[in-house]
């Protein structure tokens, strides 16, 4: 699996990080963001682009694990 760490990026680099981590990804990619707002952000372009993400809050961030 593709990790992404985004942690403490302000917007809109977690936003291209997962862009550019999904372009031909062949796997799940996991990205982590600080922020609710870009949590939502993510999971938006996510859903955008025809894949499913499943989120869950870690100790003081967000998990994405986009399929």
């Amino acid at each position: 699996m593709k990790e992404v760490d985004a942690r403490g990026l302000s917007c809109p680099e977690p936003l291209m990080l997962t862009a550019e981590a999904l372009k031909g990804a062949t796997e799940a990619v996991k990205v982590l963001v600080t922020e609710p707002h870009q949590r939502m952000n993510v999971e938006k372009y996510a859903k955008d682009h025809g894949k499913t993400p499943v989120s869950s809050e870690k100790d003081g961030y967000f998990e994405v694990v986009i399929e």
